[in-house]
């Protein structure tokens, strides 16, 4: 390691490599502050249902999509996830391979498809939906009750599509 890159000196004072940088002319940013808080979100959700039942996000998010929404169409699937036709078609590959999900061609429009959780795709919906209830508890007990309902709201709020 070069010396300048030591974390102290000979007297135990810091380095000028190990203190925090400033990051006050980004911090406006609301993209900066979600990605900085998405990578603290993302190791608890990926200790907790990632690792353990091989799930990506958007796989857990499609998931909770048809354990709400029985029967959702992939296009509707897509606008949920915001992801293009073709790779919603990937994603539920990937899945109907996994044995998760099944697609069927709806009862009373044959052209129309149906995407439905199987049994394995429910259990697993629902073990990881009672998991994901309390598995941000410990992030979140630094804030108040009444900021954690306003923080959802406005995460809400941001995530939706500008009108006008």
């Amino acid at each position: 390691m070069a010396a300048s890159e030591t974390s102290t000196n000979a007297k135990g004072a810091a380095r000028k490599g190990d203190e925090p940088l400033d990051a006050g002319h980004i911090e406006h940013v609301v993209g900066y502050l979600l990605a900085i808080a998405s990578v603290t979100t993302r190791e608890y959700y990926h200790q907790n249902i990632g690792r353990p039942y091989e799930l990506r996000p958007v796989e857990f998010t499609l998931l909770m999509l048809l354990l709400g929404n029985p029967g959702a169409s992939p296009k509707q699937l897509g606008r949920a996830l915001r992801m293009p036709a073709p790779n919603v078609t990937v994603l539920l590959d990937r899945m109907v391979a996994r044995g998760l999900v099944e697609r069927r061609r709806s009862a009373t429009d044959g052209r129309a498809l149906e995407v439905r959780l199987t049994a394995d795709g429910e259990a697993m919906a629902r073990r990881t939906h009672d998991i994901s209830a309390t598995m941000e508890d410990s992030l979140l007990e630094r804030f108040t009750p009444g900021e954690r309902v306003l923080l959802r709201e406005l995460l809400l709020r941001l995530g939706k599509p500008a009108i006008g």
